[in-house]
């Protein structure tokens, strides 16, 4: 299953209704707020920057933002909402293509697990390197990504649900040989017919994420549960990391 298997245009044409959830301003407010604060007043660059989710509220703060997005279809539909051409787009695989403009970032973010899309550790290094290579000194990476829940997995198991509502059902299956899950998605639209969906991930430990970090010269400076600002703990379920260049 490649990219294009996954971001397709059916799946773009409904992508901002499918994450409804994300634009929530309880969801969205404090995720543009924490990125505006480590912006600290310079440009950002957003690696797979979809539908423009985050970019287009990020630029309309005033921060000048980038992106870069492999799907074509994905971006198209941020081209078309108002205030687009404020945040310029790159075609491109986030871990080798070049975001336009002049300069250094002081910032590059990538939210909603986008980082588990790529499938490889050495996909996943290329990433931050790539990250590491647009940033000026100082400068910050951010990522948001879920915690593997492996200990809910019971011993013979294979398959975690993740949410489960009359109109959604979504369950993870664990490749824990090769640290793979797919999530599967079975929708019930309105007309009553049910539309599926998935996505495969290659999940990571935040202490394998420090290390990515390292090998492209950066060093880890902060770790949240969520862009709110709650506690790392044992029991997140989720983080949100920063690393820096060197100053």
């Amino acid at each position: 299953m490649t990219d294009e298997d996954i971001w397709t245009e059916r799946v773009a044409a409904r992508y901002d209704e499918s994450s409804a959830a994300m634009f929530a301003p309880e969801v969205l407010g404090p995720a543009v707020d924490f990125l505006a604060a480590r912006a600290e007043g310079g440009r950002a660059l957003e690696l797979a920057v979809g539908t423009g989710r985050v970019a287009l509220p990020l630029a309309a703060r005033g921060v000048p933002v980038a992106g870069i997005e492999r799907s074509a279809p994905m971006a198209a539909r941020l081209a078309a909402k108002p205030g687009a051409d404020r945040v310029p787009v790159t075609i491109g695989d986030m871990t080798t293509a070049t975001a336009p403009g002049p300069g250094p970032f002081r910032l590059v973010y990538l939210v909603f697990n986008g980082i588990t899309n790529l499938l490889t550790q050495d996909a996943q290094v290329a990433c931050f390197e790539n990250a590491a290579r647009h940033l000026g000194p100082g400068g910050a990476f951010v990522c948001e990504v879920f915690v593997p829940q492996l200990r809910r997995l019971p011993p013979g198991e294979v398959a975690l649900p993740f949410d489960v509502s009359e109109a959604h059902l979504g369950f993870d299956r664990y490749d824990v040989a090769e640290q793979r899950l797919v999530s599967h998605h079975y929708t019930v639209e309105p007309d009553g017919s049910v539309s599926t969906g998935r996505s495969p991930h290659r999940y990571v430990w935040p202490a394998e994420l420090d290390l990515m970090a390292r090998i492209a010269g950066m060093r880890p400076a902060e770790r949240w549960a969520d862009f709110a600002g709650a506690p790392f703990t044992a029991e997140s379920t989720s983080h949100v990391s920063v690393w820096r260049t060197p100053a």
